[in-house]
């Protein structure tokens, strides 16, 4: 989890080329996949009107979900069984938001269910048809050296051994260290048997360095500024990589606001279509999940009734996105007086709770009324689980990053609890687990979770 990942532009000899052509390769995809699958339905290649429709509103839903599956992130130019699987789960997803389309346009039934299932098979398969074909010759383009550029590498010896260490490990990123100069008198004992020269002002570009990297902290921004002025006569790209490893970033990248250039150090992913993508993800698989699980709830609310006397719903003020309190639901699980001297956080197993309370509890059952809260769109079905206001006071102080989960909706489950990271768990881990979560989100992240917790998640010997 301790992997960062970055939502700026990509830069390289072949992958800006490659993830453009293989976004346009996909959306050409999903048209010849559509006309293929009305042949082996129809027998012709002709298509209605509707149809010609339906295939336009494919392309835009591709257009979106598939970008939103990481499936344009460097793969080290092999075709992975984790990318097949993304691959086969998107066109799922886009099956799946055709259907809703068409079921509120109240059109579901003029077309063809096979048709719409050979659609995405095929545009599946010949994904990763494409993909088997164009990594090995990609690979062979990189291996004979063809648009590759040479990089000089100027700034500290820690710095510049981190970028060459990177650049090494990745050849299929495009870039080769030509030279290296140094800034001050560091030790080169971390540049792996390179021979940096020593940097000095008016630094001569040779002609096949087509990048200049300044590779310093931002807390020397006066040398980085000296350097640029240095390469004002240069034709070269000139890059600024600063060191940041001491720096807690969740989903960063770089913002133009105004024409200012803004480095986002900590920034909430549920932006634009991401929320609008997350939203609808939530309201629509927590109707299905309502109305599939509503015989569950009305026995556990029978249950809950003849068990003890008070309310079926246990009302708890949590706190959620954007440090905002909201009021959570739960299946009873106490008796109503229970809390009257005041609560504590932990203790879960020592917590007085009737009998039929502590099956729910055990079972994950008491937490089934929060799928109301996501139509309500208080909380997320995937994210950091919420907390009380008391006690988010209280760890805001003491966990580093703590209000940071707040950063996304809260949610039923989340990575931290798939992991085992519930109950009287360490809270320091969950709350790394949320960050990790936060700095990674895609739906393919959360339908993994939701698929996660099906099988070990609703069930754990941390659940009390």
């Amino acid at each position: 989890m301790s992997s960062i990942s970055t939502r700026t532009r990509q830069i390289s000899g072949f992958q800006g080329y490659t993830h453009i052509l293989t976004r346009s390769a996909d959306l050409l995809i999903v048209v010849l996949a559509a006309m293929l699958a009305h042949i082996m339905r129809f027998g012709t290649l002709g298509m209605s009107e509707r149809y010609v429709w339906a295939v336009t509103i494919g392309v835009v839903l591709a257009s979106v979900i598939l970008p939103s599956f990481r499936l344009y992130q460097s793969w080290r130019g092999r075709l992975r069984a984790e990318l097949m699987v993304r691959l086969a789960v998107a066109y799922l997803v886009i099956g799946a938001g055709l259907t809703v389309v068409a079921f509120f346009s109240g059109r579901s039934l003029d077309f063809s269910r096979l048709w719409v299932f050979g659609w995405m098979l095929n545009g599946a398969l010949l994904s990763i048809l494409v993909r088997a074909i164009a990594y090995p010759v990609l690979n062979n383009l990189r291996a004979r050296g063809k648009n590759r550029r040479r990089v000089l590498l100027v700034g500290d010896a820690h710095s510049c051994a981190t970028a060459y260490t990177h650049l090494t490990r990745v050849p299929s990123a495009g870039f080769d260290v030509n030279r290296i100069l140094l800034v001050g008198d560091d030790d080169q004992d971390e540049l792996q048997g390179r021979d940096p020269q020593q940097y000095f002002p008016g630094i001569p570009i040779e002609h096949e360095e087509e990048e200049v990297w300044i590779c310093l902290p931002v807390s020397e921004g006066k040398a980085v500024r000296e350097i640029q002025n240095n390469l004002s006569l240069s034709t070269s790209n000139v890059r600024y990589m600063p060191d940041m490893h001491d720096f807690r970033l969740i989903n960063h990248s770089v913002s133009n606001v105004a024409d200012l250039y803004l480095l986002d150090l900590s920034c909430s992913p549920m932006t634009g279509w991401s929320r609008f993508l997350k939203a609808g993800e939530d309201r629509l698989i927590a109707a299905i999940i309502l109305l599939l699980i509503s015989p569950i709830l009305a026995v556990v609310s029978i249950g809950v009734k003849l068990s003890s006397r008070g309310p079926v719903f246990y009302r708890q003020e949590r706190v959620g996105w954007n440090g905002r309190s909201f009021e959570m639901l739960k299946f009873r699980s106490m008796p109503v007086d229970v809390e009257k001297h005041g609560v504590q956080w932990g203790g879960a197993q020592k917590k007085n709770t009737t009998r039929f309370g502590a099956f729910i509890r055990r079972t994950s059952l008491d937490e089934l009324p929060q799928f109301i809260n996501v139509l309500k769109g208080d909380m997320s079905i995937v994210g950091p689980r919420p907390e009380r206001t008391v006690f988010v006071d209280q760890f805001k102080h003491e966990i580093p990053g703590y209000m940071q989960k707040h950063m996304v909706k809260a949610g039923i489950t989340g990575w931290a609890q798939i992991n085992g990271w519930r109950g009287d768990t360490d809270l320091a881990k969950r709350i790394e687990c949320d960050l990790w979560y936060i700095d990674n989100w895609s739906l393919w992240l959360d339908l993994r979770i939701i698929f996660l917790t099906v099988f070990k998640g609703f069930n754990n010997k941390n659940a009390y």
